[in-house]
């Protein structure tokens, strides 16, 4: 069988295994519903313009809804000589109505065809990631009341730098997220542009109505360019970068929990339905989980690149290259849901480890900053603060004390009218008490801060 996509032009049947290399029904067949959608939407459009009858027209509606529920079900087998999507659809509407189901076509190309169904597919896969990324701040959130007592060494350099409370980590991670979430949001508004009825490259010649059929399909635009609508996979790139860098915040938050989960570190204790053994040694609790969520992030990247190489040296309008657009796709939002998925029964069901933290959170001297600004706030110049606090730290190490064990006759050597007050700003626990800016880990701030993510999040 020739395929349905060739006219009259050629003098050969294509070659089997051009058709073994060019089909798409393998991977495309996933967008049937959009293809279904976006084809009863077509076919209601072309009747309100008279290129229809309401008959015609309903009989392809009717039939539509019946093929696509059959190719779901596997009732209609996928056939590589079919080449698509689309052809599929189409094929077994002209087997079943004839001339009738020939006219879908009218008035549009494969080319803003499969546009308009990967953008509606993207559009419900953005929704559903975003739910996810709520979810996942709703767990971080619901850790912040049971944790707020936790003070944590914050890092910088991988060196231990300055005292934070514990929510004040989990509330780091949903402003990420929410940052994540406002780039899907922004992508989506872009993505949900209709590019149908744009046709092959240069528009059509027959009065369509191309704003009717993005209303019903729930567009908020119609593409103004038919060469742009035919050639661009800008929403592509986009939704890949956005979900590029959802994974860089699940593999920076899993690095950080894979060494927490350490001996070394023993911060934190992750729930053991996440966890894996060792089939040689019976000691073992692997962090698997957020280890592969760690690596799947990779994978994400590479389709970003993937798609960023594609596309680099295309020329207006379309090129059969835009057909490998979707497989790197599929995969990064099968990647991010199943990693999301994942992080939030980890993020709810970990343990923090407060008296393995709290028996070494005076190492590391976290509190020497707010000692430095102590001396500020009596009228000493910051670099100055800086190089005595270094000095006092320096005493501490080689003396094996802590700064808040040192005399007060340490501190006096600075400023004799130092008295006993200075020991109120030492030690972790009075460090933390000291910060007053906005954003900062003072405990107001924090607790404002888990009142108003609550709040939006929807959390008692």
């Amino acid at each position: 069988m020739s395929s349905p996509s060739r006219s009259g032009a050629f003098s050969e049947q294509v070659d089997r295994r051009l058709e073994k290399f060019s089909e798409s029904i393998s991977f495309d067949h996933r967008l049937v519903l959009q293809d279904i959608n976006g084809s009863i939407a077509h076919a209601r459009m072309l009747a309100a313009q008279e290129l229809l009858t309401e008959e015609e027209a309903a009989a392809i509606c009717r039939e539509l809804e019946i093929i696509g529920g059959q190719i779901q079900s596997g009732e209609i087998p996928l056939r590589i000589e079919l080449e698509d999507i689309h052809m599929h659809v189409e094929q077994t509407l002209i087997d079943r109505l004839g001339d009738v189901g020939r006219k879908l076509h009218t008035g549009r190309s494969r080319n803003d065809q499969i546009s308009t169904d990967f953008r509606l597919w993207i559009r419900e896969s953005i929704d559903r990631v975003d739910l996810l990324l709520l979810e996942l701040q709703q767990a971080f959130v619901g850790r912040c009341t049971a944790d707020f007592p936790v003070i944590l060494p914050a890092y910088t350099h991988t060196q231990r730098a300055q005292p934070v409370l514990a929510p004040h980590y989990w509330l780091a991670y949903c402003e990420k997220l929410e940052r994540d979430r406002e780039r899907l949001r922004d992508c989506r508004r872009r993505v949900n542009r209709s590019p149908l009825g744009g046709a092959a490259v240069a528009g059509t010649s027959l009065n369509i109505d191309r704003h009717a059929t993005a209303r019903v399909l729930g567009f908020e635009e119609v593409m103004a360019n038919s060469l742009d609508t035919s050639s661009d996979r800008d929403f592509v790139l986009e939704t890949a970068f956005c979900l590029t860098t959802i994974m860089l915040h699940l593999s920076t938050w899993a690095e950080e929990w894979i060494l927490w989960s350490t001996t070394e570190f023993d911060f934190i204790e992750l729930p053991h339905a996440f966890c894996t053994g060792s089939s040689i040694m019976p000691q073992k609790v692997n962090p698997d989980t957020i280890e592969l969520i760690r690596g799947k992030a990779a994978r994400v990247i590479g389709n970003l690149q993937q798609g960023i190489v594609l596309v680099k040296g295309l020329p207006l309008a379309y090129n059969r290259d835009l057909q490998e657009d979707k497989q790197p796709l599929f995969d990064s939002f099968e990647t991010v849901e199943a990693c999301l998925e994942l992080a939030i029964p980890v993020v709810a069901g970990s343990r923090l480890k407060t008296d393995s933290i709290a028996a070494r959170l005076e190492d590391g001297y976290l509190d020497a900053t707010t000692l430095m600004e102590y001396l500020i706030k009596r009228g000493m110049p910051q670099r100055q603060a800086h190089h005595a606090v270094g000095s006092l730290v320096r005493s501490a190490m080689t003396a094996k004390l802590q700064l808040r064990q040192l005399p007060l006759t340490e501190f006096q050597q600075l400023d004799p009218q130092i008295d006993a007050g200075i020991y109120e700003v030492l030690g972790t626990e009075n460090a933390v008490r000291a910060f007053l800016s906005y954003g900062s880990t003072a405990p107001g701030q924090v607790q404002q801060q888990i009142d108003e993510w609550k709040k939006s999040l929807g959390l008692p």
